[in-house]
């Protein structure tokens, strides 16, 4: 990179920049040189570039055209490395020092292209060329087409390292909400500020004023420049005023919600410690108050995207707020009397205005003297046809009313053919913008509930106007809310001249003469697509790609519209326009995301006894949510295998502890708690005796099981479940809903305890021995005081604590719970007093071994396609209504060929059960027709000496005691095995009962 700064051939005086702050940054490798409160566009045409971009599909150069989000051509690669951001437009972005930006779409060079080749080929890229030329021969699409298309795709590079910033969310409430810092905004917010509501005006600028910064207006005497800043003082020094600039409203959603991304920290090279790069906002507001502007339309003609031609609002831009011609010689192009605002701020600040073109025959006599005194030559009734230059508008070919072709020596062309409302927010929830033929523009339809579109936005374009609204729809909107607000002031503001008459396309032209700048679309694919009967908007938009680009259509969807209501000679409102959709403005992937990637996607959450765990060295595992111990190796043990081995032996000769906090755990209290839960299982609930446990299952709408587990009646009137540790969280929304939505006459509430108690399982013929001593004597846990599936909750060291006899390994166990922050101290306690009973931790594989022992069915065969039946739970269906038990019924669940479940025994007992293989008739051919079912759940049982496993199986439970062949052929097995129960340990349940 050159380390010369180039210099500003275009920077004039004046302006709202600070000179004094000079800031370097480099574009395409070159370094060049802005200032304070410089955008990188208006930094590069004060460094006299012309050419920014290359076009998608000819690659045609292309120039600065517009000075704020509707720029379709100056679209960069912003930053390098892990921050590298792609299409980010260079109208918006705020210059910083080191800022370093490259364009994109071209190669090897932006000013020698390669690709603008496609130019002498457009012929062959009409409108919906691809859906024509793609089609055959069939056999290229995979080999030809489809790599073409991919690398031709996309104009940016993203980056493909971690992005190393952060992004934040946050929530916003308020009595009134102000989109838009211009004037009308600044009014608005001043008037209900004022009345003291609770006020919030977004902006997506760095300072507040709106046109007022880039217009010359007077206001009650002040520059329009001078009354901005000092509303904006006055709004920031009320307490009940927040002011958000860099701050830009994206979406309107349901409930008087808006979707706000602030970029707190893009304007700096790197974020500030501990503050992030975006925030991603909530904003519910009672009120709101749509205060977006208008953006000004181009006119379609020949060569006009060449760089060089801009807006003749971004010209005034340019000249006023950052103080840079962006030509030499310019000439005006317009339909409309604000056009001719933009020839008189040239002539002041001293760039020779060639000519004033207007289209219309009849113009102000006050505006023909304005242009006579600047030495502007006028040329009414006349239009712009063609442009030349290489790389920059050198000449403009005119058409005059006469019907004769002049030539006019010019380096920049500003055009104004009036201005479309910005009604993006105001369609976001289905309104429909209506047409104005006094406006010839669309205007705001049916609106939002409490939102009120002023100034621009509304079609009111005049100052005066803007001002007028803006103050009336604060009051309003504060009133509106409870507030009272005073006498309205009335402000003296300059005249404006407004009138116009819209402008569409200029006389016919050979060269082309573009609609949408960015894809490329021009008068001619406009034209095709009415021909091939693609006239409806929707259609027009999808075939031509009118509309898509990064802009969202802002300058040229409602051109392309008119258009075509020519072409079909239908009028406006029946032609009409698309609607928009969130956002209005592109936004980053990681402000939606926020914190929540990497780890933090889905944060980890410990159990109680994690630092317990980790002193013993235990191996984790993530189970849902959840990080927990899979096992606890010792020193000696080869391999995970022997580990559990152990551990389970243990448990069934001895006693072991697991810390099975992370269940679901979700208390149920209310006078109709047992009504409720007998409607949510299958099973009944109310007739559970106080102190106990029972097991339930629940359906999901559909019939399919959804989650089982116990369930604890502690009181008439309360109940505690559990679920499984991954469908914790679905179960509570699954009761929410039944409770608020299909029941809110039950005089029931829910809520999810999980992390409120630490819960640890006893389990082993040792177990009620270490409880006895542990507890010493808070609760008689004798066979006939505290039976099988008992529960109860008492007071132990001072603390509440609840007991449950329940067992998900077979043997004698309890589950004992305390509170969240006891956790730790609590395992140490039990490991303490087990000391002389051989006990062993156990973790989550010796868990899952024990019950595939005990064939108890957990998430592996609860997997959204079992009923209750398919599991062997049927019986446990009742009379009772209950969610899912009309749909259960369906055919199609209750066809005896179902999968079932049944249990697996290899015939060689040193072969190994995996899950996943594939079960079919001996001697059949393994192809899908022939396939019976496939395992579910397998594991080495310790206590039977071989591989094990659960299984669905078609009509499997009428067929223990056949032969199967497992084929596994991802692993290379194909073996026989037995069909059995899949109770495969201590059947009677003997030793469960102590």
């Amino acid at each position: 990179m050159s380390d010369i700064s180039a210099p500003q051939p275009n920077r004039i005086d004046g302006g709202l920049i600070d000179r004094s702050r000079a800031l370097r940054f480099h574009f395409d490798g070159k370094q060049y040189q802005g200032f304070q409160g410089d955008t990188l566009a208006s930094a590069l045409l004060a460094s006299g570039v012309r050419i920014v971009g290359r076009s998608f599909k000819y690659h045609r150069p292309r120039g600065i055209m517009t000075a704020g989000a509707e720029e379709p051509n100056a679209l960069v690669e912003l930053r390098t490395g892990a921050r590298r951001e792609p299409n980010t437009r260079a109208t918006t972005i705020e210059l910083f020092d080191g800022l370093e930006a490259l364009s994109q779409n071209r190669w090897p060079t932006l000013r020698y292209d390669l690709g603008a080749v496609n130019s002498l080929l457009s012929s062959l890229f009409v409108a919906g060329f691809y859906y024509k030329t793609f089609m055959w021969p069939a056999s290229f699409w995979e080999r030809v087409y489809e790599p073409l298309i991919r690398r031709a795709a996309g104009l940016g590079r993203a980056s493909l390292q971690p992005d190393p910033d952060q992004y934040e969310k946050a929530y916003a409430f308020c009595d009134v909400l102000v989109i838009g810092g211009g004037p009308g905004g600044l009014a608005a917010a001043l008037a209900a500020g004022r009345a003291g509501a609770r006020v919030i005006i977004a902006d997506d600028d760095f300072i507040p004023g709106g046109r007022l910064n880039n217009d010359v207006h007077t206001i009650d005497g002040l520059s329009g420049v001078e009354w901005a800043k000092y509303t904006a003082k006055e709004l920031d020094a009320l307490p009940n005023v927040t002011m958000m600039t860099r701050t830009t409203i994206f979406g309107a959603y349901d409930g008087s919600t808006f979707g706000a991304l602030e970029r707190v920290s893009d304007h700096l090279p790197v974020p500030p410690a501990h503050q992030p790069r975006q925030r991603l906002w909530k904003i519910v507001a009672q009120r709101s108050i749509l205060a977006a502007g208008a953006i000004e339309r181009p006119i379609v003609f020949g060569g006009n995207d060449r760089p060089g031609i801009m807006l003749a609002s971004a010209v005034r831009t340019y000249l006023n707020r950052y103080g840079v011609a962006p030509g030499k010689a310019a000439t005006l192009f317009t339909s409309c009397d604000d056009g001719w605002r933009t020839a008189l701020d040239l002539a002041r600040a001293g760039v020779k205005v060639e000519a004033i073109i207007d289209a219309r025959s009849e113009i102000s006599p006050s505006l023909v003297a304005s242009g006579q005194t600047i030495g502007a030559r006028l040329l009414k009734g006349a239009h712009v046809i063609d442009t030349r230059g290489a790389h920059g508008l050198s000449q403009i070919r005119v058409r005059t009313n006469k019907g004769d072709d002049i030539a006019i020596e010019s380096d920049l062309l500003a055009v104004s053919g009036g201005w479309n409302p910005n009604l993006a927010l105001s369609t976001h929830l289905g309104g429909r913008p209506r047409w104005s033929e006094e406006r010839s523009a669309f205007l705001p339809g049916d609106l939002p509930r409490n939102l009120v579109v002023i100034g621009a936005a509304s079609g009111a374009l005049t100052l005066a106007e803007a001002l007028k609204q803006g103050t009336a729809a604060g009051a309003t909107s504060a009133d509106a809310a409870g507030f009272k607000s005073g006498a309205r002031p009335e402000f003296v503001v300059d005249d404006e001249s407004i009138s116009g008459e819209p402008l569409w396309q200029a006389a016919a032209s050979r060269s082309k003469a573009f609609v949408d700048y960015q894809n490329d679309v021009t008068q001619a694919d406009i034209a095709l697509a009415a021909r091939e009967g693609f006239t409806s908007v929707e259609h027009l938009k999808r075939y031509t790609t009118l509309g898509m680009a990064t802009d969202q259509g802002k300058m040229a969807a409602v051109i392309g519209h008119a258009m075509m209501a020519a072409l079909t000679d239908r009028p406006m409102p029946q032609v009409g326009t698309t609607i928009a959709r969130p956002p209005a403005t592109p936004v980053a992937i990681g402000a939606f995301a926020g914190r929540h990637r990497g780890q933090d996607f889905r944060p980890v959450r410990l159990a109680p006894s994690h630092r317990w765990a980790e002193q013993l060295g235990a191996t984790f595992v993530d189970a849902g949510p959840w990080r927990r111990a899979q096992w606890f190796a010792r020193p000696g043990e080869a391999d995970w295998l022997s580990t559990v081995i152990r551990e389970v032996k243990t448990v069934r000769s001895a006693v072991g502890v697991c810390d099975v906090s992370t269940l679901g755990k979700i208390d149920v209290q209310g006078a109709d708690a047992g009504i409720f839960l007998d409607r949510i299982y299958i099973n009944t609930f109310s007739t559970l005796p106080v102190g106990k446990v029972r097991y339930g299952l629940m359906l999901r709408e559909d019939g399919i099981a959804m989650d089982d587990g116990t369930c604890a009646r502690f009181a008439p009137d309360h109940y505690v479940m559990s679920t499984t540790t991954a469908n914790a969280a679905k179960v509570m929304q699954h009761l929410d809903h039944a409770r608020q939505v299909l029941w809110p006459e039950l005089d029931v509430q829910a809520i999810s305890v999980t992390e409120q108690w630490a819960q640890f399982s006893i389990a082993g013929p040792r177990a009620r021995d270490l409880l006895d001593r542990l507890l010493g004597g808070a609760i008689d846990i004798s066979d006939a005081a505290f039976p099988y599936l008992a529960c109860a909750d008492f007071c132990w060291r001072g603390r509440p604590a609840r007991l449950f006899r329940v067992s998900f390994s077979g043997e004698l166990g309890y589950e004992l719970a305390v509170p969240a922050r006891f956790g730790d101290e609590t395992i140490r306690a039990i490991m303490e007093a087990g000391a002389g009973y051989g006990l062993t931790p156990y973790g989550t594989e010796a868990l899952g071994v024990m019950r595939i022992e005990k064939g108890h069915v957990a998430g592996n065969e609860l997997n959204g396609t079992t009923t209750a039946h398919d599991l062997g739970l049927g019986r446990m269906m009742g009379k009772k209504d209950f969610i899912g038990k009309v749909l259960a019924r369906r055919p199609g669940l209750v066809d005896p060929d179902r999968p079932a479940v049944i249990g697996l025994k290899p015939i060689d007992r040193r072969q190994r059960l995996r899950n996943g293989a594939h079960l079919f008739s001996p001697g059949a051919a393994v192809k899908l027709e022939n396939d019976q079912g496939y395992v579910t759940s397998s594991a080495f049982s310790p206590m039977l000496g071989h591989w094990i496993a659960l299984a669905l199986l078609a009509r499997g439970r009428e067929r223990v005691g056949q032969i199967l062949r497992v084929v596994d052929p991802l692993r290379g097995a194909d073996f026989e095995a037995e069909i059995c129960s899949p109770v495969f340990y201590d059947p009677e349940g003997a030793r469960l009962r102590g």
